[in-house]
């Protein structure tokens, strides 16, 4: 067998039977609740700018952008603008494509920041309700036309928040592309574990991809994603286009 098609047939199968271990996946959750009493994704940043990720979920954005090369990436939730400076640099390399942020509240101390980041030739920053349908309508601007767009929906993590995102956003991505909805971990945590957020178990982006799903046959969850991250903010959170 080519040594190349051997590795990845290897791998395969590792992933397989990672992705079937209970265990593995329980001590997974147990060490992210644990070590979000650190506040622990927090203590990254990509190019200066805080990015507010698990490592494993950076790395694999990084592969697939890389795959897709996306000619427009959407991304609804901007904080520090560490994700859409990540996204821009990544496009940067691939030699094309622009980052879309949309965030209710973009602080001016942040905003000054990303834009005198050299990143921000490729970014362009809608402040409003991603569900506005005027902040839409010039999300959707930038997509008209396009091969290749993926979403990210990471601002208010409300299950009526996401499903409305998920109902509208759908639209703009592109077949065989993905729509990532990040904090579906949320599902996963103790019961009152966000006492001070207007989400929690049984309220959250998990549960608006559930309902989504159950209402758009185009999309499947890539369970094989999140099962080979296993710590990760995006459990069963990467919806493929698959028609």
């Amino acid at each position: 067998m080519d040594p190349v098609q051997q590795f990845n047939e290897e791998r395969k199968n590792d992933l397989k039977k990672m992705s079937q271990d209970k265990e593995l996946r329980e001590k997974s959750l147990d060490w992210m609740i644990h070590a979000d009493k650190y506040k622990y994704t927090y203590n990254y940043k990509w190019m200066g700018r805080p990015i507010v990720k698990y490592p494993n979920d950076i790395v694999l954005m990084q592969e697939l952008i890389w795959t897709l090369k996306p000619d427009v990436i959407v991304e609804t939730g901007i904080a520090h603008g560490g994700s859409i400076v990540f996204s821009a640099s990544m496009l940067e390399l691939i030699g094309k494509g622009e980052v879309v942020g949309v965030d209710i509240d973009i602080r001016k101390h942040n905003r000054d920041l990303i834009e005198d980041h050299p990143m921000m030739k490729r970014i362009t920053m809608y402040e409003g309700s991603s569900t506005d349908p005027d902040i839409f309508a010039k999300v959707k601007s930038h997509c008209e036309g396009k091969e290749t767009v993926l979403v990210v929906l990471d601002s208010l993590h409300t299950h009526a928040h996401v499903i409305d995102e998920l109902r509208l956003y759908n639209e703009l991505v592109t077949k065989g592309s993905y729509i990532i909805c990040p904090d579906t971990f949320i599902e996963f945590f103790p019961k009152g574990y966000y006492s001070n957020r207007p989400w929690d178990v049984g309220d959250n982006p998990y549960t608006a991809v559930q309902e989504f799903l159950g209402e758009n046959s185009d999309f499947a969850n890539d369970h094989e994603l999140s099962s080979k991250l296993m710590i990760t903010e995006g459990i069963d959170g990467y919806l493929k286009k698959i028609k």
